[in-house]
């Protein structure tokens, strides 16, 4: 698809992130006034509450009126579409609704940006086969041999849907019981702070019974960037023999922007080949992964910034449909605001690990940033996840998915 032409400053560049192609929907507040719906295009973010009340925007109901987009997921998929359909008509090269649109749109530069949905529940997965074969080579077997179930179907967890923020929140490095040398546990800091690159799947209609991955992949609103922070001593304790808990609950950071399911079509791709057949219940209907690059960068509090992961979203072998599809062969309702990562996206080789666990080798080889070196995040690092679907002379870009670590409290119970 090539670039759609805008009357909006920035939204033809090459290299915005906000082309008439995205309109990827966030909640921003500007001044004093209390947060509200926006699509983000160009330099700008366009105020929809607005243009709903003004009866710009008609979808058949007010579905815009509150600070969350869940309304109008809830409203389902021909909505979704009529939403892009209009404001796309409104914001073309040539729209004979300019004069009424111009006041709608507040630089992006001046405002505020909030955490864009509701979120219902969270569940993790693990359906990125390098990244599970590094942890697996990193383990006590040291083998990297894959779990026997990992190629039958998308491992995951339940998680915290209260521990999901928003980019540019800190995030405080959290206390936990660590494993000591003489096996027993104390109760500290995390030492080996980490994060993890991926891709967060926005479910936008619910689901009562078991569906089948095509109908999975209706249900799916839009995707955002997501680094689910891990506390990797705290996990090597608890995960004996469940898995994690505590280690990945002290913040999963998004971006704030969600761009529709719709936006990322053309960049349809298939995901890595699999070695074994999946059972038919899983087996994709066709290509249900998208080709977007990603990277991270990591900025201490003195230095400047070191790209230190570039990979790919092509690297998962389960898609957020095979993972959907997968959540409720038992029966489990999906609701409307879950999210799904992806799991840790990492490439063939060190430059593209996803997580610091990988690049320094489990802490036993510190990798170099500018002018220091790391094995894991030191109080004041911040990490920033960026992404991009490359397009013909635009890009789909998701906003940057940042977070500063802070400093954990001196003693947690000290009242």
């Amino acid at each position: 698809m090539p670039l759609l032409k805008s009357w909006v400053a920035g939204a033809n560049r090459s290299d915005g992130p906000f082309p008439l192609n995205n309109l990827p929907c966030g909640v921003f507040s500007h001044g004093d006034a209390p947060p509200r719906c926006g699509m983000a295009i160009g330099d700008f973010v366009l105020d929809v509450t607005a243009l709903e009340e003004e009866g710009l925007l008609s979808l058949g109901g007010p579905l815009l009126d509150v600070p969350y987009w869940n309304d109008l997921m809830e409203a389902g998929p021909a909505v979704w579409a009529d939403l892009r359909r209009q404001v796309t008509a409104l914001l073309r090269e040539g729209s004979s609704k300019r004069f009424l649109m111009e006041d709608h749109l507040i630089p992006l530069s001046k405002v505020t940006l909030h955490l864009p949905f509701v979120v219902a529940e969270f569940t993790d997965f693990f359906s990125g086969r390098h990244h599970a074969a590094n942890v697996a080579a990193l383990s006590r077997s040291g083998d990297g041999a894959l779990p026997a179930n990992w190629q039958h179907m998308p491992v995951g967890y339940n998680g915290r849907a209260s521990s999901v923020v928003v980019s540019g929140t800190p995030v405080r490095r959290p206390w936990g019981q660590i494993r000591s040398a003489d096996g027993t546990p104390r109760f500290a800091p995390t030492g080996r702070f980490d994060m993890e690159l991926e891709l967060g799947a926005v479910v936008g209609t619910a689901s009562d019974g078991p569906v089948t991955v095509a109908e999975a992949d209706a249900m799916i609103f839009g995707y955002v960037l997501l680094n689910d922070w891990s506390a990797r001593d705290i996990q090597a304790w608890e995960s004996q023999p469940l898995g994690p808990f505590q280690a990945k609950a002290t913040a999963t950071t998004i971006s704030p922007w969600i761009v529709m399911a719709a936006a990322l079509h053309p960049f349809r791709t298939t995901g890595q080949p699999r070695e074994v057949p999946l059972l038919p219940h899983l087996q994709e209907p066709g290509p249900m992964h998208h080709d977007i690059a990603l990277e991270v960068a990591l900025t201490p509090a003195d230095g400047p910034e070191t790209v230190i992961c570039r990979t790919t979203s092509r690297e998962l072998t389960y898609s957020a449909a095979q993972q959907i599809a997968h959540h409720t062969t038992s029966g489990c309702p999906m609701s409307v605001g879950d999210l799904l990562g992806s799991g840790t996206i990492s490439g063939a080789g060190r430059e593209s690990c996803g997580s610091l666990l990988e690049l320094s080798r489990g802490g036993k080889e510190p990798f170099a940033i500018a002018g220091a070196a790391r094995s894991f995040i030191e109080d004041h690092d911040t990490l920033t996840l960026r992404g991009q679907a490359l397009g013909d002379g635009y890009q789909i870009g998701f906003g940057q998915c940042t977070g500063q670590v802070i400093p954990a409290l001196k003693d947690p119970y000290t009242r």
